[in-house]
């Protein structure tokens, strides 16, 4: 979730983490924002609206929070602000999630966001309103977009093994490694439909859950 501003040439989406749990460290949460950034101001992508060019750029910020009130996050009305929990263990698949497409709140697995610089990134994205791609076979479209799933069928070069047969299972799919941010992407968040008061205008929404951590089953 962010909040999106308009200046002359210019179209900025102000976003800011607030990193809690067991995992999370300052050094992580600063590391996490930046991949953010990185990854989604790569392309400097520009859009049209109305009869107007907008370059777009990212401004994120991550805030270390370790005694995170809940009621901070259940009464935010800031669209800025976004609270992710990072733990070793993630309920669920024991993935990385978001509360929603288009929502300010989630859960970070420690593994996933230290394994690759993407997968924030990729939530980032969620977070924003966007989904995964229908098609996950993506041969002959060279780089893969950020929005793109574990499992995607890709050119060799950017699966896990580039020596193994295309498919599921020995290496065959999408290293998320090789995502990136394209201007398709950033075309994909549908920025000139946003309503701007006084040149300010959400991207995404609030779906306000603090998450207590969570722990493995133990059988």
């Amino acid at each position: 979730m962010g909040e999106a501003e308009l200046h002359t040439n210019q179209l900025v989406i102000h976003s800011v983490f607030f990193f809690y749990g067991d995992a999370a460290t300052k050094e992580l949460s600063w590391q996490i924002a930046n991949d953010i950034d990185n990854h989604w101001n790569e392309p400097q992508a520009s859009i049209r609206i109305g009869n107007n060019w907008y370059q777009v750029r990212f401004d994120i910020d991550g805030i270390y929070e370790p005694d995170l009130d809940p009621e901070k996050v259940w009464y935010n009305d800031n669209p800025r602000f976004n609270f992710f929990r990072i733990e070793e263990f993630a309920p669920g698949d024991d993935i990385s999630f978001v509360d929603g497409i288009g929502s300010n709140t989630g859960y970070f697995k420690l593994a996933n966001v230290l394994q690759t610089s993407t997968t924030a990134a990729h939530e980032y994205g969620h977070t924003l309103g966007l989904i995964h791609p229908e098609d996950l076979d993506i041969r002959g479209q060279s780089a893969p977009g950020i929005m793109y799933p574990r499992g995607t069928i890709v050119d060799p070069p950017f699966q896990y093994d580039p020596n193994a047969a295309p498919g599921p299972g020995h290496g065959g799919t999408l290293n998320p490694i090789h995502r990136r941010v394209l201007q398709k992407d950033v075309e994909a968040l549908k920025l000139h439909k946003l309503l701007f008061t006084n040149g300010r205008a959400m991207v995404g929404d609030f779906t306000s859950l603090y998450h207590e951590k969570h722990r493995p089953v133990i059988t």
